[in-house]
């Protein structure tokens, strides 16, 4: 991801059906995304990157190693007019980096409670249900469970190699 993206991921990130399922819903200014991403860009703890299908920009993968070199957390979302297929093949693509490249050995995502359709998406990438943090979010009105999931390299592989069987 450069600043040249920043108008475009402010976009997607600001959009009703990203928003919602995330820990801040407010609308996100363009000075604050700014901000962030310069910090996020000095980071080298941080990987932010644009996913591309069919040379066009498609989604966000945010992959963040914040307790040691080898365990990351990881986000992501799409442009809302991406094509179906397009959030497993980001999600694919995002795990042969972390993986591959980063030589993570494990991979974390959280999911607020009532997103069933991303802990789905977890579970189908591979990804194991770790905990369920009750009430741990809360949105300015309502308190929502967090679920916690992960994925080790070892189990990537197995499940990997089984999708390009199939």
């Amino acid at each position: 991801m450069t600043e040249a993206d920043l108008e475009l991921v402010l976009y997607w990130r600001n959009h009703s059906e990203v928003r919602r399922y995330m820990y801040t819903t407010h609308e996100i200014g363009f000075d604050e995304h700014r901000k962030w991403f310069a910090g996020a860009r000095r980071n080298p703890a941080v990987d932010l990157m644009i996913y591309e299908s069919e040379g066009k920009a498609r989604g966000f993968v945010n992959i963040t190693r914040t307790r040691c070199k080898e365990v990351a957390d990881w986000g992501f979302y799409l442009s809302p007019d991406a094509p179906k297929g397009t959030g497993r093949s980001l999600g694919s693509q995002a795990l042969v980096y972390a993986f591959g490249q980063l030589g993570l050995h494990k991979v974390c995502g959280q999911a607020l409670g009532f997103n069933e359709r991303s802990i789905a998406f977890h579970k189908a990438l591979g990804f194991m249900e770790e905990g369920r943090l009750r009430d741990q979010h809360f949105d300015g009105n309502d308190f929502h469970d967090v679920v916690c999931l992960g994925l080790l390299k070892c189990e990537w592989q197995i499940k990997d190699k089984g999708l390009n069987n199939e």
